[in-house]
Order: structure tokens, then sequence, then C-alpha cells
């Protein structure tokens, strides 16, 4: 039976959170193979510490009071990686597919983006599942980007509004940027405002490329294994201090 993991008692809660906390938080989660190799360990064996921070930091923030939780699991790029650790990032996935009661039961939505055609047919009917019957819950949302690609996702809304404008139900100058944004996997979700990204690597990665448009972007060298509640805390209160002005003054 899977433990509990959202009712674990937290040991590393701050005295004090910014009043200010980001509606919409995203994370790449990157170093977990770099974090294994430093310690002589099977890359695989950093995807399964990873996992497990994940699921801390989910639980983190749903008890603080994130409203959408954004994470890039698996790129349309990493399938370029060994075949070995590709096939256990898809077991543990598969893992992970399997044990989300907890997540059904503290009323988190969860929402899989990317392209599911390319990922094994048990997987993709399983995330159809788990969307499905998390689909009524609104304590917390959770994006789970799985064979995802920034680029892809808006080629993906671009050929949707180009069949609707070849079946005649819409006019080429009444698209708009909304037009856009509607046709998106995350038509339904705001914008990022607090982009993570551990590892030490200073870009997006082809990662939420159009809801990161006015995203605050908070990096560290820490790995993916390594961010901690800790961590996270210290990007929030980055993010409290800075001024969001939108193209404004």
């Amino acid at each position: 039976m899977a433990l509990p993991f959202f009712n674990k008692k937290s040991t590393s809660t701050p005295a004090t959170l910014p009043e200010q906390l980001p509606t919409h938080v995203a994370f790449i989660m990157d170093g977990n193979g770099r974090w294994a190799t430093r310690r002589g360990l099977p890359r695989k064996m950093g995807h399964r510490e990873g996992a497990k921070n994940f699921h801390d930091l989910t639980r983190y923030c749903r008890s603080i009071g994130i409203r959408y939780v954004s994470y890039y699991v698996f790129s349309t790029e990493n399938w370029k990686r060994p075949k070995d650790e590709v096939d256990a990032i898809m077991n543990l996935l598969w893992e992970y597919l399997n044990d989300c009661d907890e997540y059904l039961e503290q009323e988190v939505r969860m929402i899989f983006i990317g392209d599911k055609r390319r990922l094994p047919e048990h997987i993709q009917k399983r995330m159809i599942e788990l969307e499905g019957d998390s689909a009524k819950y609104d304590k917390m949302t959770m994006l789970l980007a799985i064979n995802y690609g920034g680029r892809d996702e808006i080629v993906h809304a671009a050929q949707l509004i180009a069949q609707e404008v070849q079946n005649g139900v819409r006019n080429p100058s009444d698209i708009t940027e909304q037009t856009i944004q509607d046709h998106l996997y995350t038509k339904e979700i705001p914008d990022v405002d607090l982009l993570i990204r551990p590892s030490g690597e200073l870009r997006l990665s082809n990662f939420l490329i159009w809801q990161c448009a006015y995203a605050e972007f908070y990096f560290t060298n820490l790995m993916w294994p390594e961010f901690s509640r800790e961590a996270l805390n210290e990007a929030l209160i980055a993010y409290s201090k800075r001024g969001r002005r939108f193209g404004g003054v």
C-alpha cells in the first residue's frame, strides 16, 4: 500500500513564506543523470531519486497553496538518449501512474500535456483514465509534460487552426493570440508565473515557451534530486522580491 505522502509531516516549512505566492510554478526536472554519475551510480538511479523529490515537492506545493504546478518529465528530444535510459524512464513512469491514489484522495487534478501517440499504449490508456478520474477536482492542478516540446505544441495548435480555416469555420483575419492560446495543450491553465530550473543550465529547453512569455526565471546549480523544500522556499522568496510589470512601468 502506498504511503499517504500528502499527509507526511514536514520538518522544513519556514517560519514565514511570502504573502504573494505564484499561482503557477513550472519545474524543469534537470540533473538526475549527473547527480547519479557524480556518485558512481547508474543514471537510472538518478531518475528514481528525482521521482522521489517530485513527490515531495508536489506534496509541499499542495500544502502551501500553490494552485498549479507543471513538471517537464520527458521531452520530444529525450528519445535521443540511450535506449536503456529511455526504457528505465518509461518503467518509472508506469510505476508512478499506478500509484496515484493519494492525488485523487487529495482532490488534485492531473493533466498530461504532449503528444501521447508515441508513448506505449498502456501508458496512454492510464493517462486518459487519470485525467478522467481527476477532472472534477480543483484543490491543485498538476500538469505533467511527457513527450512534450514547446515548438511542437505551437505547431499542433497551428494545424488545428488551419483545419478550422480549411473547413470554413474560421476566418484567417480573425486569428489572434487568444485563438492560439485556446488551441494549446494548456488552454485552460493560467500562464506560468515562476519557472524553476536546477542543474546550472540557463535555458528553457523548449518547455512551455508560449506560457513562459512573462514568467520569472529562477536557476540554481543544485541537481533536481537535491532541490529540496528549502531550495523551493528560497525561489519563492526571490520571486516575491521581483517587480512584474508585464511591459508597463
